[in-house]
């Protein structure tokens, strides 16, 4: 199994990049989001875990993943917790069943800030846009997608995602192997990636 590790801020295009690539070798690629770690919450009322920082490392479950990843390098199918965010909480009525295949992508805005995470990679990809479109395309999203108010879009852009991106996102790009500029609309860098990737997979037929 061969594994990529894509970061990026929110909005950065990443998703959009993975699922690009998930589309082209959808038989050999499982994706696993860090996302669907978000810890459990279930003793905070839904208007205190309004006010958890989302964006901080401290709000992961990231050990499960951890874990979850090992079990896929191991051959084994594990069952990926789903997270929904209207609610700010994990449901549990719900997982995703992830099996093992040729790559495994781990997409995530702080998966390259983990070094543990990190140290399971063979591959690390950070996917670079100007802040003003990750803002501009988080608004659409978190409105169109969660059944976010913009007032609290912007309200939680400033209180938490722009400075945990100062702290956290943006430095873990050093750990990158390469940096993407645009993410899904950089069609240069997905044709060189995908060609890669199909190198790969043919090598391990």
């Amino acid at each position: 199994m061969f594994v990529i590790g894509i970061a990026g801020g929110t909005g950065s295009g990443k998703t959009t990049f993975t699922d690009t690539i998930v589309n082209e070798f959808r038989d050999d690629v499982v994706v696993i989001h860090h996302d669907n770690y978000y810890s459990v919450l279930d003793h905070l009322t839904y208007e205190e875990r309004c006010k958890v920082n989302y964006d901080h490392p401290d709000s992961f479950d990231t050990g499960l993943m951890i874990e979850h990843i090992k079990k896929l390098r191991a051959g084994e199918t594990v069952e990926e917790p789903v997270y929904d965010f209207t609610v700010h909480n994990r449901d549990k009525s719900k997982t995703i069943t992830l099996e093992p295949k040729k790559i495994l992508i781990i997409d995530g805005i702080l998966v390259l800030e983990n070094k543990e995470l990190c140290d399971l990679m063979d591959m690390k990809i950070f996917v670079d846009t100007d802040a003003d479109i990750r803002l501009g395309r988080r608004i659409l999203r978190d409105m169109n997608e969660r059944g976010r108010s913009l007032e609290s879009v912007l309200t939680q852009y400033q209180a938490t995602v722009k400075p945990m991106h100062e702290k956290f996102v943006e430095p873990s790009k050093k750990n990158a192997d390469i940096v993407i500029l645009e993410g899904g609309r950089n069609k240069a860098a997905l044709d060189l990636f995908s060609g890669y990737i199909r190198e790969y997979i043919e090598k391990h037929e």
